[in-house]
C-alpha cells in the first residue's frame, strides 16, 4: 500500500518536473532565437566575434542537453518502469561535449584539461561496457534453446 503511494507520488513528481523543464526549454529556446535575430539586425552585420559564436554554440548545446535530458526522463519514468542507463549517459556526455566546446583551453591549467579528459573516458568507457553487456544480454536471451 504504501510503496504503491510513493511510486505515484514518484511519477507525479516527475510529470511536474517534466513540465517545468519544457518551460524552462522553450524560454531557452525563445532566448536563443532573440539572441540570434538580434546579432542578425544589429550592426556590425555579418560580423562574426569567436567570443559571441561561443555563446551561441553554448546555448544552442544547453538547449540540446535539456532536450536529451527530457526525452531520457520520458523514457525512463513514463514510458518503461525499467531505468535507461544509455540515455543517462549519454546525456552526460553530451553535457561535458558542450563544455569542452566552449572551453576557453588558454584560460584552463593542465590539471583541469586531463580531469576533463578522465570524465570523457570514463564516460565513454562506461557507455561501451554498458552497451556491450546489453548485447551480450540480448544474444543470450535469443541463443536460448528451450530444448536443451
Amino acid at each position: 500500500m504504501l510503496i504503491q503511494i510513493l511510486k505515484k507520488y514518484e511519477k507525479i513528481s516527475i510529470q511536474i518536473l517534466m513540465l517545468l523543464m519544457a518551460i524552462v526549454l522553450t524560454k531557452s529556446l525563445i532566448d536563443l532565437g532573440w539572441f540570434i535575430i538580434k546579432d542578425i539586425i544589429n550592426p556590425p552585420y555579418l560580423s562574426l566575434n569567436v567570443a559571441h559564436v561561443l555563446d551561441v554554440f553554448g546555448m544552442v548545446m544547453l538547449v540540446v542537453i535539456g532536450v536529451e535530458l527530457l526525452e531520457t526522463m520520458l523514457k525512463t519514468y513514463v514510458s518503461d518502469d525499467k531505468p535507461h542507463h544509455e540515455a543517462v549517459l549519454l546525456v552526460a556526455i553530451i553535457a561535458i561535449a558542450r563544455k569542452v566546446i566552449i572551453l576557453d583551453i588558454k584560460k584552463l591549467d593542465s590539471m583541469t584539461l586531463v580531469g576533463i579528459a578522465l570524465i570523457i573516458l570514463a564516460l565513454t568507457a562506461g557507455y561501451f561496457f554498458l552497451k556491450r553487456a546489453h548485447n551480450s544480454n540480448s544474444s543470450q536471451k535469443n541463443n536460448i534453446n528451450p530444448m536443451g
